[in-house]
């Protein structure tokens, strides 16, 4: 792989950068992290890659495999990655981030949450994402469209090249980022050109009634504005691991599907001992191709149809398996095992604890790349998560209650709102609720002046 210091030995020529650029693109697309996140993309499409390219074939009369075009081939493809990618990050991140103060939110942007979540879900699909601080947006990169020069002393990201293409008709585009700058490329079949000359990534314009607007200035970010984000400590695809698992889920319910729909039949032909296999190869397939078959009664000859019974049972206790091992596996929840109302918290807390485990590592990802970011954008704060869980909501609403007087009102309003899912409202009820609390206290104020006594009263 090419990292930082290969790129410090470039010589300063347009060519040769150029040169570099195809060759950081080329070497990165070969790479197992972007390879494993091309079929990682594919099964949080539900377009499993095992299952899809899956053929039933059939040997002749020579051994040797050929296509089977007569049975049924069903490709039913899971969704168990898309689910369980899913569920761990708005499982962490689904409520937003909650900041020590509240200017950091306003600083990030109002659609900050957004893009972090969708940064933790590319991360852990494909094992990275990148996170771009565009002065006042967060712009994210998937590892399948950036790729990364790493310092080879202290592991740090230095550098970057965006690329994209739509077909391979089409021309190449890239964007190499560096830390004083970023420049725009584009190469039209083999030939390379420079689309725009390298630029400051903060521009200061001017506007006036005789010249329009202009740039008449330009800073870089202190340190490199583009933050990875791991989705676990391995650096790796959350595929991995999974993957065969889910695989043979998918074999054997299709196959299964496939029995169903393609009854297991074998025939038995009386008095034709003269056949050879190629002839009743033929028979068979005329079978297919007609579904009728001519007989001589009056020479013996007859056939017989036998069906096989399709074992359903073990397939059935098999898949249920496979299921339970995949959620063991990934630590994610299985809602069935708490789907009935009348689950008490303590189980319901038992059910989270793999899933709060993994949570666990995955916040210190969420963090560090979170402290990347306010790190470009000259910010300090402390990030905190509210996790999105399942709970008995009277159980929880009757111990707060009886709680209650040991507890802050702004406590309770905003617990009472996190459990009834309006977590959006929480700042605007306890601001009202203050507000309402200075309104009544201002009136207790007065009706206790207007109740003393004056001293000619006495």
């Amino acid at each position: 792989m090419k990292t930082y210091q290969d790129f410090l030995k470039v010589p300063d020529n347009d060519n040769e950068r150029m040169k570099f650029i195809r060759e950081v693109i080329t070497q990165h697309k070969s790479s197992e992290i972007y390879k494993n996140a091309i079929v990682a993309n594919e099964y949080d499409r539900q377009q499993n890659t095992t299952i899809m390219n899956f053929k039933r074939a059939l040997f002749n009369l020579q051994g040797k495999p050929v296509d089977d075009l007569w049975s049924a081939n069903y490709k039913l493809a899971s969704n168990f990655f898309k689910r369980f990618v899913t569920q761990q990050n708005q499982y962490l991140l689904g409520n937003g981030i909650i900041w020590g103060e509240e200017e950091t939110g306003n600083k990030l942007g109002k659609d900050f949450d957004t893009r972090v979540q969708e940064a933790g879900r590319a991360a852990l699909v494909g094992g990275c994402s990148f996170g771009f601080w565009n002065l006042d947006t967060l712009v994210i990169f998937k590892v399948t469209e950036f790729a990364p020069l790493y310092d080879e002393e202290n592991g740090a990201l230095m550098a970057g090249v965006r690329f994209w293409q739509l077909e391979s008709t089409k021309p190449l585009r890239a964007t190499f980022y560096e830390l004083d700058g970023y420049t725009d490329y584009i190469w039209e079949k083999s030939q390379g050109e420079i689309l725009k000359e390298k630029r400051p990534y903060i521009l200061k314009t001017r506007t006036t009634q005789a010249d329009g607007t202009e740039i008449y200035d330009g800073e870089n970010y202190p340190t490199f504005p583009i933050v990875p984000f791991w989705g676990n400590p391995h650096h790796q695809s959350e595929i991995l691991g999974i993957r065969s698992k889910i695989d043979a889920y998918d074999i054997v319910e299709s196959g299964f599907a496939d029995d169903l729909d393609s009854a297991q039949v074998y025939w038995i032909l009386h008095n034709t001992g003269g056949m050879d296999d190629a002839d009743l190869a033929q028979f068979i397939e005329r079978l297919h191709i007609v579904h009728a078959a001519s007989v001589d009664d009056s020479a013996g000859t007859g056939v017989d149809a036998h069906t096989v019974d399709i074992p359903h049972e073990s397939r059935e206790k098999l898949l249920d398996r496979i299921e339970k091992d995949l959620y063991k596996e990934y630590m994610a929840l299985d809602t069935q095992n708490i789907q009935s109302g009348a689950a008490t918290a303590t189980e319901i807390k038992a059910a989270y604890e793999p899933m709060n485990s993994k949570a666990d590592e995955y916040e210190y990802c969420v963090r560090e790349f979170l402290d990347g970011v306010m790190a470009v954008a000259g910010i300090d704060d402390v990030p905190s998560f509210e996790r999105s869980k399942i709970v008995n909501t009277q159980e929880e609403v009757q111990t707060l209650i009886q709680s209650a007087q040991y507890l802050t009102d702004d406590y309770i309003t905003r617990k009472l709102l996190t459990l009834f899912g309006d977590v959006d409202l929480i700042n605007d009820m306890v601001e009202e609720k203050d507000a309402e609390d200075i309104v009544r206290i201002g009136a207790n104020a007065t009706e206790e002046e207007t109740n003393v006594n004056t001293p000619e009263e006495q």
